[in-house]
């Protein structure tokens, strides 16, 4: 596919100074890391390949194509505007891959560009034409018959023209403000009684009416731009509307909070109301846009041309969730799933008497493992258990993402009502979640729960419940420690495990943690749990030390991670450390991954896949197999240096023997996975397995599982 440039057109823009080296800078070995920003493009490629992929169900490729362009703005909200802001203050930061932000900045524009055309061409050759095939179809007004032409007509006059507001650009007019993430038309208009051209800018308003206006039947859409584009003469009356283009902008939506705010409540609510004014970081126009519009948005937003971004086709593919959500087409999508309930939390024990999750956990640790196993029957129920027991004294909860109908944030409330010490460590700092954070953090205090904002410096990851129950003349510990979050809606959508135990030294470091979240303790140790930035680092490093301690060939080690992000350049030397002495390392990465494997000398003994599929695999598994014994940790924290070094994380060691059992045949799944799976190549590229032999899907292996392990413990024949 040949190369595509931002743009032909002589644009102004501000000059930019390249990046320079200082003198007597430690260069890094570039040849034993990836870059992180590039590998990160590598990993949305992925997604982008499931979008163009054939053989997954067509409403799920036209899903995975929002995503795509989804994860492409958070990107550059949070990421690109990083690096821009380190190009604007001459930070020559070297990343171990030895790039430059500037030069990386350069290389993100043509991948994303050329990536960009791909995904403009999977929707308008592939998707659309396939679903229209279907009977859904997306039409522009030209393809309207008469009867839809008057349905819109209708709609326009009713519904969309009371609500759209023309503004001037130039003429020593102030530049309209534009909102992070709008869509908007630039118009060229000239007036025939001066014969002067000027331009103005509508917003498509696209938070307040569909981006996909449905005519009758519900099967049919028009794009709200194209029915305004259509109707401009009736915005600018007496002026001839002489082109039209449209544009959308994506800003710097990152902040940072400082260690010395004295409310961090107040802080962060005041970092969000500066955040809509962030600076401008991409500009997308339609390709072709006539320069006498593009001139005066590149040179009022003071953009570089490795900021502008062509596109042929739509601007912003992620309210294509519209469309994916449209009822029926039941053919066009998975089969659905119900997550099961974990055989051991079945409403009746073997005795006879009701079963609660916590008599479960007395008779030995429980592994669940989401959404092949149901969040509702074990987390919820867990804590909604706990709020009725009138023998729970304390229930405690991190909350960092959760959604707005969830059950857990106002059990603490219920419980708090009924006399129990409820206590909630909520993370406002949660990245796009924020406001929702504010809001359940505001009503909890309000409702008397104990609310803790964190540590300014901090962000709280760890995932975590502590049930504090009287029993006889002592108290126990219940706890359950996580991989994902506390959300009901992503625990149907993402592969997490959380582990539930009574295990008193994991209840006593559960403890810890609350207390040092909550109070000024700073234990400097914990008994079992691994909790950054305490003793994680530390902690994972001395596992693989001893892994490779251990190795011989006649009793040969092994080492097996699975995580969303490995970036850490620490953590990759000790592997590099541990292929070099002959262990064997499988990691399975979902995203950014900066180790090289199979460089000779240095990591032959390396494999790297990445699964990706209809759930996101999101659980984070630390497994050192040695002859020893085997250390199993699972947890919240990924190998980047923010986890280690910058955030409150907790890894939770599994030491159960079926447990154990049950975590490495799906480490193995993963591993073995040749449908939706990709594996990494020494010069980077990611190839897709392709099927050879006996078909491996992961997901798929873990749903006909789940379902069979709930049909035996319930007695049920097994299908």
């Amino acid at each position: 596919m040949p190369k595509r440039t931002s743009t032909s057109r002589n644009i102004p823009t501000k000059p930019v100074e390249r990046d320079t080296i200082p003198p007597g800078t430690d260069v890094p070995d570039s040849g034993l890391f990836f870059n992180r920003e590039l590998s990160w493009l590598d990993f949305n490629n992925r997604v982008l390949q499931l979008a163009e992929d054939a053989t997954v169900p067509l409403m799920e490729r036209v899903k995975f194509c929002a995503i795509y362009a989804r994860n492409l703005d958070e990107f550059f909200m949070i990421r690109v505007a990083r690096m821009h802001e380190q190009v604007r203050n001459r930070v020559a930061r070297l990343v171990p891959d030895g790039a430059t932000p500037g030069e990386t900045l350069d290389k993100l524009h043509d991948r994303i560009l050329e990536q960009g055309q791909r995904h403009n061409d999977c929707f308008e050759r592939q998707l659309r034409p396939a679903l229209a095939d279907k009977g859904l179809r997306i039409l522009s007004m030209a393809e309207l018959d008469a009867d839809a032409r008057a349905q819109v007509e209708q709609r326009f006059r009713e519904q969309i023209f009371p609500v759209l507001t023309p503004l001037a650009i130039g003429l020593g007019r102030h530049f309209p403000y534009i909102s992070n993430l709008s869509l908007s038309l630039a118009v060229l208009l000239r007036d025939p009684e001066t014969e002067t051209e000027n331009v103005a800018r509508v917003k498509v308003p696209k938070e307040l009416l569909p981006r996909f206006v449905p005519l009758k039947g519900g099967t049919t859409f028009i794009p709200l731009e194209e029915i305004i584009a259509h109707h401009l003469n009736a915005l600018f009356p007496g002026m001839e509307v002489l082109d039209r283009g449209l544009f959308r902008v994506t800003r710097d939506a990152d902040f940072t909070v400082s260690e010395d705010a004295e409310d961090l409540l107040v802080a962060v609510q005041t970092e969000l109301r500066q955040r809509r004014f962030g600076d401008v970081i991409r500009l997308e126009v339609q390709a072709g846009m006539n320069p006498k519009m593009l001139e005066p948005l590149m040179e009022a937003l003071a953009l570089e041309p490795r900021q502008l971004y062509e596109e042929q086709g739509l601007l912003d593919y992620t309210d294509l969730m519209s469309v994916v959500s449209t009822p029926g087409f039941a053919e066009l999508r998975d089969p659905p799933w119900t997550p099961v309930t974990q055989p051991r939390l079945k409403a009746e024990s073997d005795s006879g008497e009701v079963s609660t999750v916590m008599s479960a956990m007395r008779r030995g640790d429980l592994l669940v493992h989401h959404p092949y196993e149901s969040f509702a029957t074990s987390v919820e129920r867990f804590v909604t258990e706990a709020v009725e027991d009138p023998d729970v004294l304390a229930i405690k909860q991190t909350v960092y993402r959760t959604s707005d109908k969830s059950p857990l944030v106002p059990a603490l409330i219920r419980a708090t009502e009924r006399g129990k010490q409820a206590v909630c460590m909520v993370e406002l700092k949660a990245r796009f979640d924020e406001r929702t954070n504010i809001q359940w953090a505001l009503a909890l205090e309000e409702a008397g729960v104990h609310v803790v904002y964190g540590i300014p410096g901090l962000k709280t990851h760890a995932k975590a419940i502590l049930i504090v129950r009287r029993e006889g003349e002592r108290v126990r510990h219940y706890v359950h420690v996580g991989t994902g979050n506390y959300n009901s809606k992503t625990a149907r959508l993402y592969t997490d495990l959380g582990l539930f135990t009574t295990d008193p030294e994991i209840g006593a470091d559960v403890a810890d943690l609350f207390n040092f979240l909550t109070g000024f303790a700073r234990p400097k140790s914990f008994r079992k749990l691994l909790v950054a930035p305490i003793n994680m680092r530390e902690g994972l490093l001395e596992q693989i030390r001893r892994t490779i301690a251990e190795h011989s060939a006649e009793r040969p080690a092994r080492i097996q991670m699975k995580m969303n992000a490995l970036v850490d350049p620490a953590m990759i030397r000790a592997l590099y450390d541990a292929s070099r002495a002959g262990v064997k390392v499988d990691l399975n990465v979902r995203g950014i991954c900066c180790l090289r494997p199979n460089v000779p000398g240095v990591s032959e003994n390396i494999r790297v896949v990445s699964t990706l599929g209809r759930f996101l695999e999101h659980s984070r598994i630390y497994l050192f197999e040695r002859s020893g014994g085997t250390r199993c940790y699972i947890g919240s924290a990924d190998l980047m240096p923010r986890n280690l070094d910058h955030r409150v994380e907790a890894l939770t060691p599994v030491e159960e023997p079926q447990l154990l059992s049950l975590v490495k045949d799906l480490l193995d799944r993963g591993l073995s996975d040749n449908t939706h799976a990709w594996v990494l190549e020494t010069d980077g590229m990611w190839k897709r397995r392709t099927l050879e032999g006996e078909k491996r899907w992961a997901q798929g292996e873990l749903m006909e599982r789940a379902v069979r392990m709930a049909q035996a413990s319930s007695g049920r024949p097994l299908s």
